[in-house]
């Protein structure tokens, strides 16, 4: 019999559940996500750096662990909830199993969990901070709890990125030499620039401007990410020293970083966007694409200047979904266009940041 094991939320709400993975407790922001598949690139999202996740798809780790879905070197999110969690997965390259996993990198789980009612409380009252025990009561949590450090006033991003720069495999040819600011980057956009030709090399947060330029970059791509973008200044200053010096596409995190650049602002979404069906309208075409989304905070267009303007909405809510410049090589997108997991529908922006990189070294 599995031990048994509380969820406990800040406003007071407990939910009961079995204990996997890793033993002991944990903190961090309770987001869900609505993606039917694709847990592992979850689970190695650093975008779900300092968060317990709750999956709504009530059967997970049903094709196991392999080496081959993952998106960075490790686990980042702090928990994982479930309603049922999978003990004999079915798939020809599982390794093992999700709980072995959890377990093999100390992150706690809670299964059995009624994740409709969890859900249904997020949706109504927003996400909000929680914690993953077994030894405790629910008084002694929450009063835990309450003594420990917000999401919103970490910045998660310096935790998740690489120390030192690095070149992702070599490609068939040298057709551009693009530069990754990893702010919280997942494998997928180094293996999708190494397959259109490009050589690919990662550099820390804190890499300055000068030093970037100084690699002689054809374009610049500022990864996703987990936290507050309202916490990274050093790295808006990053992005206005580069404008106009390279072509520049912005990736979640790296679409705020941009807005912020061009005078926008940034505001926490109630319960985020998290999934792989969200539906983007394209304000030059007229063309929705479904997208696969893994965010908390929105873009405040309001700001805007210098010729930077909206370029894609969420018609589920109106956000902004897109940024594009009247005059200079920059775009920008709030949804993850390299997918993992999630529709491979909007690769295709990869292909117009670089006709965007193309035209700057014709000039």
């Amino acid at each position: 019999m599995a031990d048994k094991a509380l969820l406990v939320l800040e406003d007071g709400s407990v939910f009961a559940g079995q204990a996997f993975g890793a033993p002991g407790r944990t903190y961090g922001e309770v987001i869900f996500d609505t993606a039917m598949a694709g847990y592992q690139e979850m689970l190695t999202d650093p975008s779900c750096s300092g968060q317990i996740v709750v999956f709504t798809y009530p059967l997970i780790g049903n094709y196991g662990i392999n080496a081959f879905d993952v998106e960075s070197k490790r686990i980042h999110l702090r928990g994982l909830v479930v309603r049922e969690q999978c003990d004999l997965p079915s798939h020809w390259q599982s390794e093992r199993t999700l709980h072995e996993y959890l377990a093999s990198q100390g992150i706690p789980g809670i299964a059995g969990v009624d994740t409709r009612a969890l859900t249904r409380r997020l949706r109504s009252a927003g996400v909000m901070m929680g914690t993953i025990t077994a030894d405790e009561t629910p008084e002694e949590a929450l009063a835990r709890l309450r003594g420990l450090p917000s999401y919103g006033s970490v910045d998660f991003v310096r935790q998740v990125s690489t120390e030192e720069p690095y070149d992702w495999e070599k490609p068939d040819g040298d057709l551009h030499r693009i530069v990754v600011v990893d702010i919280g980057l997942k494998y997928n956009i180094l293996r999708l620039l190494r397959a259109r030709g490009c050589r690919a090399t990662a550099v820390p947060c804190t890499t300055s401007a000068e030093d970037i330029l100084a690699l002689r970059p054809d374009g610049v791509v500022l990864s996703p990410g987990p936290g507050n973008p309202g916490l990274l200044d050093y790295l808006v200053e990053t992005v206005s020293d580069l404008i106009g010096k390279v072509p520049i596409f912005g990736i979640c995190l790296g679409h705020h970083l941009v807005g912020q650049a061009f005078g926008a602002g940034t505001f926490k979404l109630k319960f985020g966007h998290r999934g792989a069906n969200h539906p983007v309208k394209d304000l030059l075409t007229g063309r929705v694409h479904i997208t696969a989304q893994n965010h908390g905070y929105a873009l405040d267009p309001d700001g805007l200047r210098d010729g930077a303007e909206v370029s894609q909405v969420h018609l589920n809510d109106g956000t902004v979904e897109g940024l594009r410049h009247r005059s200079l090589p920059i775009i920008t997108i709030q949804y993850h266009s390299e997918a993992s997991p999630g529709p491979l529908d909007n690769v295709y922006i990869f292909d117009r940041f670089l006709e965007m990189v193309e035209e700057a070294k014709g000039k």
